[in-house]
């Protein structure tokens, strides 16, 4: 295979070399045309297909190398010989003044930057006349010299053609080397990377820098070559032009460049015969490359000639616990009065935790609590307002995230973070380097040897018990590999402290109990743990500590037996705080009709399983209340039912009507409404103008009366009714939500989460509502985390655990029954 590709590289050289002593003067030229666009798009693919940036202002740099090159060599006399690397100096610097203000700023705004950018090299040009030539440009750019001969038009070609196979062989090697990894893995998560103690900043500048450098060479040979440069040489077109290349090419891919420049340079030379409508069938001839070939022309050749590497890891008996217990230099993770707020909400306050070596420290609590925001706190995302975050004595709060990753504080996150565009292999080796990637020259000119890295990386892979391909793409494996290599790639990092947020989220009992053995191996090598958790049954049988926040306070903290039983723990889980809904005052009647009935509902986010055969049943004028703690799946069932998440298997029938296919506008139109989790109020409108949305789908609505009726019923409103929603407290929006819903004349009303984030006394008001709607004869059924609250209005209830309904029955037998509390915060064995 390494002959071949030896031979076919060689091929790609030779071919145009030979051409050159055979072809006429304009074939010469339009060769070397295809290999400067080629170097200009192979610097374009270190920004663009490296580390995904979309820069529409190259012609800027190879403007900044043409002029470069020819000023210093016309002007000033100075050799070619000096003038070339001056201009990809140049030009270097210029991409990394350019890339402090570009990175700031992403998606279309980074495009217009570098094309207000382009802009300005081109209008420069025609400005600075003393310099460059204005508008008429420079004339009489000598040719390059070199042992008293001067290069013809011939020698030039073969200059270019030389240059151009070099800058593709530094590609390749960059591509294949540690700064290639890093610049993949930013654009594949930059906060994943970031937790490596990767430097997104730094890496996006040194990706601005090369590409510049490339282009700028590629300008400085564009000089000599024609002989005359001016403004004109540098259209704003010619940027898209080079963005064509690496798009029609295949970005990332060492040939794809050269496979796109072949494209666009000779596809309209072979259409010269159509004369006017020649460029007519180049743009049309493009549009069908790209969509038929969506990852470019080199992608299509790859993906069709690739076979799978099914190698699995094939560890070495070394001692990978001894590797992972160097990094765990005994030290605590300390954090003491944490306090942040987000747009004057405080999130935490006065936040304190204790983590100590070869212990696992949880932190739980109800939805909002603060959890994740503490880890964020902990590892660099988030700086907090005060307080500090020791790791041992030193303070980390205020260090970027890269640099407390080095520090050795390494994280999971609630949703993987994997590169899913890189092998599992490269996800490790790139943990391994631990953010120091050395010198980038070093990469481009001298091959590495990583086979030390490779053993210790299959290793860990074993040791987490992944038995998978090792290199596959991370992102086509299933939801518990991606957990398991996850936790492995942290272990890379040799940590002394690890952050896992939900590990078991999505898994099975039996990868649940393997990643549960797991966590207690990892501490038992003397790394400190802390562990954020839904799944009670793993945090109280392998914690040795457990934080318990709600609100964003300390309630409780202590070991699991101690924790499970405190009233305050009880109260944050269950809603025994002392405010009761109202008992029902009217009989239940007409419950013989069903009005929603769920049966075998499955429903997943991906690969992660979230709902399994899930069966319950709404009848008419009923309340009921589905409980379950966090992360059971009770607003994906919500989701599911009203059509904003396609259920992988089962059946949703409204009125016996089977709606399992409906999208969500149809669902509501069918009078089946859902009031979401978070309000979800439209901000920049009106109350009013909100709460006649909700009648959206009616043909019979009475306006004026209707939408007074509902002021009516929420005072709170009608003082504020044309205030914009976003301004309303959340309480207030709450009400509007509801509202909203109520006008609609719902066959099923649909209440998701309607108390989170609630003071107690807006709970009670609206629940208290609720009450009214119950007795008025509505159909209802709601999800709340305040699980006493909600059976005190509900006529029956179900619960929710890891998907599936464990438990169900009449509200007033569920208030006091235990399988409730076990739901919510599982049991000691």
């Amino acid at each position: 295979m390494k002959s071949l590709k030896f031979i076919g590289y060689a091929a790609l050289i030779l071919l145009p070399a030979a051409y050159c002593f055979i072809g006429n003067g304009y074939e010469i030229h339009i060769l070397s045309t295809v290999g400067l666009i080629t170097m200009v798009g192979t610097g374009l693919n270190i920004l663009m297909g490296m580390v995904g940036q979309v820069s529409l202002g190259h012609a800027g740099f190879y403007a900044i190398g043409a002029y470069t090159s020819a000023i210093l060599t016309t002007t000033h006399g100075i050799s070619f010989w000096l003038a070339f690397p001056a201009a990809g100096i140049l030009a270097g610097l210029v991409g990394t003044v350019l890339a402090l203000p570009a990175l700031r700023v992403r998606g279309p705004y980074l495009a217009m930057i570098t094309i207000a950018f382009g802009f300005i090299v081109e209008h420069g040009a025609i400005e600075w006349r003393a310099l460059t030539g204005g508008a008429n440009g420079l004339m009489g750019i000598p040719k390059p010299a070199a042992f008293g001969y001067t290069f013809d038009e011939r020698g030039v070609a073969l200059l270019i053609i030389a240059v151009t196979a070099i800058t593709v062989l530094l590609f390749a090697r960059l591509a294949k080397s540690r700064w290639g990894l890093a610049l993949r893995a930013v654009k594949d998560s930059e906060v994943a990377s970031e937790s490596l103690g990767l430097s997104v900043v730094a890496i996006h500048t040194m990706a601005f820098a090369l590409s510049a450098v490339f282009t700028g060479l590629a300008g400085a040979l564009f000089a000599p070559l024609t002989s005359f440069v001016s403004p004109g040489s540098f259209p704003f077109f010619l940027s898209i032009e080079f963005l064509l290349v690496v798009i029609v090419g295949g970005a990332g891919l060492v040939l794809g460049p050269l496979l796109g420049a072949m494209v666009v340079v000779l596809m309209p030379e072979f259409l010269a015969f159509l004369a006017e409508y020649r460029l007519l069938f180049f743009g049309s001839l493009l549009l069908v490359v790209m969509w038929l070939t969506p990852s470019g022309i080199a992608g299509a050749i790859l993906n069709r000639f690739r076979r799978p590497d099914l190698r699995t890891a094939q560890p070495e008996k070394s001692d990978i616990l001894g590797y992972i217990s160097q990094g765990a230099k005994p030290q605590d993770i300390t954090i003491e009065d944490l306090c942040i707020s987000f747009g004057g909400v405080c999130a935490l306050e006065s936040v304190g935790l204790r983590a100590l070596p070869g212990k696992v420290t949880s932190i739980i609590g109800p939805n909002g609590a603060g959890k994740t925001t503490v880890l964020n706190l902990m590892c660099g995302f988030y700086k907090p307002d005060d307080g500090l975050v020791n790791l041992g004595e030193k303070n980390c709060a205020q260090l970027p995230p890269y640099a407390i990753a080095r520090a050795g504080i390494a994280r999971t996150y609630q949703t993987t973070q994997l590169f899913d565009s890189m092998a599992v292999m490269d996800n490790l080796l790139i943990a391994l380097r631990r953010g120091r990637l050395g010198s980038v020259l070093s990469c481009l000119f001298k091959a590495e040897k990583d086979d030390h890295l490779r053993r210790t990386a299959e290793s860990l892979l074993a040791f987490v018990g992944y038995s998978g391909p090792i290199y596959s793409a991370a992102g086509d494996l299933p939801h518990v590999d991606k957990r398991l290599v996850e936790i492995a790639r942290a272990l890379a990092m040799q940590p002394q402290v690890l952050l896992l947020d939900e590990p078991a989220a999505g898994l099975g009992h039996q990868e649940t109990t393997r990643v549960s053995a797991l966590i207690k191996k990892i501490a038992e090598t003397g790394v400190t743990v802390v562990l954020v958790e839904h799944h009670m049954n793993l945090v109280m049988n392998i914690s040795d500590n457990i934080m318990v926040l709600d609100a964003g306070t300390c309630i409780s903290t202590g070991e699991p037996a101690v924790v499970r039983k405190d009233p305050a723990v009880l109260r944050a889980y269950l809603g025994e705080s002392g405010v009761q809904g109202r008992p029902r005052t009217v009989a239940l009647t007409g419950q013989e009709e069903e009005v929603l009935s769920v049966t075998k509902l499955g429903a997943a986010y991906g690969v992660v399983p979230v709902l399994k055969d899930v069966d319950l049943n709404v009848k008419k004028g009923e309340f009921v209340a589905v409980l379950g703690a966090n992360g059971a799946g009770k607003t994906t069932l919500m989701r599911a039912i009203s059509g904003l998440h396609r259920p992988v298997k089962g059946a949703v029938l409204l009125l016996g009507r089977d709606i399992t296919a409906f999208g969500a506008h149809r669902i509501a139109a069918e009078k089946l409404f859902l009031v979401p989790e978070g309000r979800q109020v439209f901000p920049e409108l009106t109350v009013v103008e909100n709460i006649r949305l909700g009648a959206y789908c009616r043909k019979d609505f009475d306006a004026d009366k209707e939408v007074g009726e509902m002021l009516d019923r929420f005072p709170a409103l009608r003082a504020r009714r044309n205030i914009r929603a976003g301004l309303l407290s959340g309480g207030e929006q709450q009400m509007l939500a509801v509202a909203r819903g109520l006008i609609a004349k719902p066959r099923i009303l649909l209440l998701d989460e309607p108390s989170l984030g609630l003071a107690p006394v807006i709970v009670n008001t609206l629940f208290s509502v609720l009450a009214d709607l119950r007795d008025e004869g509505i159909t209802i059924l709601l999800v709340d985390q305040m699980a006493g609250l909600a059976l005190s209005v509900a006529d029956r209830g179900y619960v929710l655990q890891s998907g599936t309904v464990v438990h169900e029955g009449p509200a007033d037998s569920m208030q006091n029954d235990p399988e409730i509390e076990k739901a919510y915060l599982g049991t000691l064995d």
